[in-house]
């Protein structure tokens, strides 16, 4: 006989869980007390949001499912951040949520929520675990759910009276990874329509890769001579230095890239969902009838057509399309051989950031300097804001699992996903960029990496705004500025009494020494660049933007 907090840490251990990310409830507390004779690191957090976005950069860099563990209430409220991210971005999460105990459940009890209504929409499965017997059943089949087809998150409610109950129940055994493969027949259509092509493009999304289908996909592109993009905040899927590599089919796309979508006349679609960022408003591929051939590989068959009306849909991951399609290779030199160049090319010249802007800081040499002092290994975090701009379109990333970002554009994200990224990889770099607005929704977690020992460098780029806002808010209603203005604390000195180590950057010259000694300092460090907000954009300053010259 076992608790039933026992038995759910017995199925996380035997599911494969190292490491759970989590802010405390009584509501739980069998399950903290589980925990303490479990070799599961318990990573404590300071608030759900930002618990829920390091079990999504979990997720995300390793394809197990992060798990996170709130409580009832706003515990719940607050992680539906991280869960929303985790739903649009194809991420395996699994969070579970102390409920109030059953005699008190459909009376609004203290803190009490309906988790199947209130993430129905927002999760792939929620359940309500009643029975502690149940409990093998319902979290190994959360793994299955969360890392089958399209990945996603998972959330179990646990009412309080249940974890407390002892249970006489079967010992708990993983989960059957479930894999889509295409069938020969697919690779032979495939292989026929990209030998009628003259115009090809690749496009790279979604998750379900590994390291091993990341090479892979670069030898399928070096034997077909096929161009190669990667979607938004999906960079880490091709070495952008490699000569096949065509650039980011993101937010404000190279237009030459732009054009070059559009007139393709087949377009392989890998892993991803082609929304409405990446599709610059489904406006290079056109819903639900794209003018190009499109091919749509994707391991759940209910992506396919749901946006998109395919020539060919081929129902199979990432991984295994690749594996499967690597063995194949054209009868002659593809005709469009001489073209992929010229499209590297053009992304070279795009990613080479400017070296003067208006203010005192210009971004474009910081930028320069991070590419050349950062190792490929480095693992580069985000948020959401104009800043990341500069990240997006000038960082060259080089290797798998080197990014974490979300494709949903949730502010607050590359704080708790650095420290998350930290824990996993402690012998790698991990940089994250946060602008003062979205260093501020979730900065609080920088106690998270001192507690822990976790050196992370997070950049704050201040420019006194809500940058994105602020810009279309220019543009739409020039001069008439409401509620876009902040006031905001000393970065550095904030970094310092967390107990880690700040730096202050108001001339360019003074970034590479700073950069540097927080390096060198051990420390979770604050590296706060102070923005001109006229910098707006790489190529536009506010004053262009509202004068719409």
């Amino acid at each position: 006989m076992k608790t039933g907090g026992q038995l759910i840490v017995d199925a996380l251990e035997a599911n494969g869980t190292d490491r759970i990310y989590c802010v405390p409830g009584e509501s739980y507390l069998a399950v903290l007390d589980a925990l303490h004779d479990s070799p599961i690191r318990t990573i404590v957090c300071r608030q759900e949001g930002g618990a829920a976005m390091m079990a999504d950069c979990h997720g995300r860099l390793t394809g197990k499912p992060g798990i996170c563990f709130v409580t009832r209430g706003p515990g719940a409220t607050n992680a539906s951040a991280g869960i929303h991210i985790a739903m649009q971005d194809s991420v395996p999460v699994i969070l579970f949520i102390g409920q109030v105990a059953s005699h008190a459940k459909q009376r609004e009890a203290f803190q009490e929520v309906d988790y199947v209504r209130f993430f129905g929409d927002i999760a792939k499965w929620v359940v309500e675990i009643d029975d502690a017997a149940r409990i093998p059943e319902f979290v190994t089949r959360a793994f299955a759910v969360a890392t089958s087809g399209r990945p996603g998150p998972v959330v179990i409610s646990l009412p309080e009276d249940m974890l407390t109950s002892l249970a006489d129940a079967p010992a708990a055994l993983p989960h059957t990874p479930v894999e889509t493969r295409p069938g020969e027949a697919e690779l032979d259509a495939l292989e026929m329509l990209l030998g009628k092509a003259k115009r090809p493009f690749v496009i790279l999304g979604g998750t379900r890769w590994d390291a091993a289908a990341v090479a892979r996909m670069r030898t399928i592109a070096e034997a077909w001579s096929l161009p190669v993009g990667c979607s938004f905040r999906r960079q880490m899927l091709f070495d952008h230095l490699h000569p096949n590599y065509a650039g980011d089919v993101g937010i404000g796309i190279n237009p030459k890239l732009a054009t070059a979508i559009k007139q393709a006349d087949l377009v392989l679609l890998i892993g991803g969902r082609m929304g409405e960022m990446p599709s610059s408003d489904y406006t290079l591929l056109k819903s639900p009838y794209p003018d190009q051939t499109l091919v749509h590989v994707h391991a759940d068959a209910a992506e396919l057509g749901r946006v998109y009306l395919p020539t060919l849909a081929i129902n199979a991951s990432p991984s295994a399309f690749v594996e499967a399609f690597a063995g194949r290779k054209p009868a002659a030199t593809p005709a469009w051989a001489d073209e992929t160049p010229k499209l590297h090319a053009a992304y070279l010249d795009w990613s080479t950031p400017p070296e003067s802007g208006p203010g005192a800081v210009q971004m474009g040499p910081i930028m320069n300097y991070l590419e050349k002092m950062l190792p490929d290994d480095a693992i580069l975090t985000n948020g959401a804001g104009n800043y990341a701009t500069w990240v997006h379109r000038f960082h060259r990333s080089r290797r798998f699992a080197t990014q974490a970002a979300p494709t949903s554009g949730s502010m607050g994200y590359g704080t708790p996903a650095a420290v998350a990224a930290k824990e996993l990889f402690p012998e790698r770099d991990v940089i994250a960029f946060a602008g003062d607005g979205c260093f501020l929704m979730n900065g609080q977690e920088f106690a998270t990496a001192v507690q822990y020992d976790l050196p992370i460098i997070v950049v704050v780029i201040n420019n006194g705004i809500y940058g994105t806002i602020r810009m279309h808010q220019e543009r739409e209603y020039p001069g008439r500025v409401v509620a876009t203005d902040l006031k905001n604390p000393d970065f550095a000195a904030l970094a310092r009494a967390y107990g880690g180590h700040g730096e202050t950057v108001e001339k360019t010259a003074d970034f590479a020494p700073a950069f540097e000694r927080a390096r060198a300092s051990g420390k979770p460090s604050i590296v706060e660049i102070r923005l001109d907000p006229e910098a707006i954009t790489p190529t536009r300053t506010m004053t262009q933007i509202r004068d719409r010259s």
